[in-house]
């Protein structure tokens, strides 16, 4: 029985259910990519999915749009999995638990991952949809996002035509930013000189921190738990 149904957008929310209810941790993106591909079929739209399970599916303009300049919708097939200490899930094999409380729909005891699955659910509504007046439509769902933009950097863009993109990928569906974007990765070595030490072990904890999000809370001045403990090691050790 759907735990979603009769929450509006009822498409949208079609979709997002039955993406939770696929393993799509990253690092696992195939379930999730067959079943994009499985979508373009079911809908007769062209598609492509390439080694690291990226999908592109084509739509057509709409009649009077089909010469329009297409545009790209995007969004990360891959989440994030946590889950509450105790809980038996198994993020490679089991959909998640989902609840509704009023205006909130969240996972038992686990990440939602609403980043980036209402992304993926939206696109999916469109793609499906004939009400939209809408130009050449090329939606690119990418993998491994949330593990450094792996799907991404493999991505290969020969086949696509559109030169604007909406990323998908944000916090307030009311609101539109336009920016771009970059990132870097990067490798360091340390030579290290090991030594056997015999005395007492102490286990040091830190906690009650607020936490929270890199790209949205980095403003906000809050303490990196990883940074403070480099600190206080590093005070030790003097």
């Amino acid at each position: 029985m759907s735990k979603l149904k009769g929450l509006k957008p009822e498409r949208v929310f079609k979709y997002f259910e039955e993406i939770c209810s696929i393993p799509h941790g990253s690092g696992d993106m195939e379930k999730i990519s067959d079943y994009c591909m499985q979508f373009a079929k079911n809908h007769n739209l062209k598609a492509i999915k390439d080694e690291e399970n990226n999908v592109i599916i084509f739509k057509d303009g709409s009649k009077g749009y089909e010469n329009s300049e297409p545009i790209i919708l995007q969004g990360h097939l891959d989440m994030v999995c946590q889950k509450t200490e105790g809980n038996p899930i198994d993020f490679t094999a089991d959909g998640l638990d989902l609840m509704v409380d009023g205006d909130y729909v969240f996972a038992n005891g686990t990440t939602l991952g609403g980043d980036n699955g209402i992304a993926v659910a939206c696109v999916l509504a469109i793609l499906e949809s004939d009400e939209y007046l809408h130009p050449p439509i090329e939606a690119v769902f990418t993998t491994d996002e949330e593990i450094g933009m792996i799907g991404a950097t493999a991505f290969c863009t020969d086949s696509l035509r559109a030169k604007r993109m909406i990323n998908l990928d944000s916090e307030e569906d009311d609101t539109v930013t336009v920016s771009c974007a970059g990132g870097s990765d990067f490798k360091a070595s340390l030579k290290v000189k090991r030594e056997i030490v015999r005395g007492k072990e102490a286990v040091i904890t830190l906690s009650g921190l607020t936490g929270g999000h890199s790209g949205v809370e980095i403003d906000k001045g809050r303490v990196n738990a990883s940074i403070l403990m480099g600190r206080v090691l590093n005070d030790l050790k003097s």
